[in-house]
C-alpha cells in the first residue's frame, strides 16, 4: 500500500495488518513445496539441534513451519492505540545502555553502578561485557541485556543464534537482536523468520527483543517485521539500534503497538534523552525504553549533564 507523504490512519493500518496476516496464512497453508523447496535454503549442514526451532520441520529447509501456522491461526494481530495509564516513574522501564565499541571496563562499571543506584530495568551491553555486568549486578534486581547481530543484522541465522546462546550461557537475561534488514526489504521473509526463530530458540529462557531499525523501513515493512517477530515467538519489538539513520519516533511506536497488540512489548530506543521524550514514547505505547541518557531522564537535566561530563551520554541509543 502506498500512502504518499501522509501516515496511514487506524483503519488503513488494520487493513494492512489483515492483508499481511492473510498472505502469511495462505503461504503457510498452501502446501506448495516449490515456495520453500530445499534448494531455496541450501542443503542442511546442521549437525546440532541447539538452535533449531523444532517446529515440525527443519528450520533451514522449511522455515514457514507447522508451529508458525499454529501461531498464525491461534492469535490475531491486534491494534490498540496505546498501553493505557502511563507510569511517570520511568526507571523501571529503562534499559541503561552502553554499546560504543571503544567502551572500556571502567565505563561498564559506571554503567552498572548507575543502574543499581536508579534501579533501571537492565543494562544493555555488547556480548563481550556480559560476564562483567553479571558479576557487578549480582544480588540486584537489574537484568543484563546483550545485543546480538549488532548493529547491522546482516549475519547468518546460525551465527546470531550462536551469539545469543553464548550470551545467555554467560548470564544474560535478555537478548536484543537486529532483524535482517536487507532480507526484510527484499521480501525474503523465510530468512527473516528463520533468523528470529533461531535466536528465540537459542536464547531460551531469555526474552528476545527484535530491533527493526525503523528509519530504514517503510510502514508496510515495519508491519511485516512486527508480524514475523510475533509469529517467531519474540517478546518485544524495538524501534532502532541507535547506530542507524534515525531513532525512535512517536509514529513508529504507535504503529508497532497497533500491530503487536498487548501480546508483545514495544521498546523505544534511539534519541530518548529527556523525561518528556520518555513520556511521549510511553503514551504512544512503549513499555520499555533504551537510553544512554537514563540518569538525565530520571534525575533531571542537571544530574544528567554532570553525568555526561563523566561519560554517561553514550553513543548507541
Amino acid at each position: 500500500m502506498v500512502y504518499g507523504d501522509r501516515k496511514p490512519d487506524q483503519q488503513e493500518i488494520d487493513r494492512l495488518v489483515d492483508i499481511i496476516t492473510e498472505r502469511v496464512r495462505a503461504r503457510l497453508g498452501s502446501g506448495n513445496a516449490s515456495l520453500l523447496a530445499p534448494r531455496d535454503r541450501g542443503l542442511c549442514l546442521d549437525d546440532t539441534s541447539d538452535d533449531c526451532a523444532t517446529c515440525g520441520a527443519c528450520v533451514i529447509r522449511r522455515p514457514w513451519s507447522v508451529r508458525a501456522v499454529e501461531a498464525a491461526g491461534a492469535s490475531r494481530v491486534g491494534a490498540p492505540g496505546g498501553i493505557g495509564k502511563v507510569d511517570t516513574d520511568f526507571a523501571g522501564m529503562i534499559d541503561h545502555t552502553l554499546l560504543k565499541p571503544e567502551a572500556v571496563r571502567e565505563d561498564i562499571v559506571k554503567l552498572c553502578d548507575e543502574a543499581r543506584t536508579y534501579q533501571f530495568a537492565s543494562v544493555c551491553v555488547n556480548t563481550t561485557w556480559v560476564p562483567v555486568a553479571v558479576a557487578l549486578l549480582a544480588g540486584s534486581s537489574v537484568k543484563v541485556c546483550a545485543v546480538v547481530g549488532f548493529p547491522l543484522g546482516a549475519m547468518t541465522p546460525p551465527a546470531k543464534a550462536y551469539e545469543a546462546r553464548e550470551a545467555v550461557r554467560q548470564g544474560a537475561h535478555e537478548i536484543d537482536m537486529v532483524i535482517n534488514i536487507g532480507a526484510l526489504r527484499s521480501r525474503d521473509y523465510e530468512t527473516v523468520f528463520e533468523d528470529i526463530c533461531r535466536v528465540v530458540r537459542a536464547a531460551k529462557p531469555a526474552a528476545v527483543k527484535v530491533i527493526l531499525e525503523c528509519a530504514s523501513l517503510t510502514d508496510e515493512e515495519k508491519v511485516v517485521g512486527c508480524t514475523l517477530s510475533k509469529l517467531a515467538g519474540a517478546a518485544f519489538v524495538k524501534t532502532s539500534t541507535g547506530f542507524g539513520q534515525g531513532g525512535a519516533t512517536v509514529e513508529d511506536v504507535t504503529l508497532m503497538r497497533r500491530v503487536v497488540g498487548q501480546e508483545l512489548g514495544v521498546k523505544a530506543s534511539g534519541g530518548v534523552r529527556t523525561a518528556e521524550d520518555a513520556r511521549r514514547m510511553a503514551e504512544a505505547g512503549a513499555n520499555r525504553l533504551g537510553a544512554s541518557a537514563s540518569v538525565a531522564i530520571v534525575a533531571g537535566p542537571q544530574n544528567g549533564d554532570n553525568k555526561s561530563r563523566n561519560g554517561s551520554h553514550r553513543r548507541g541509543y
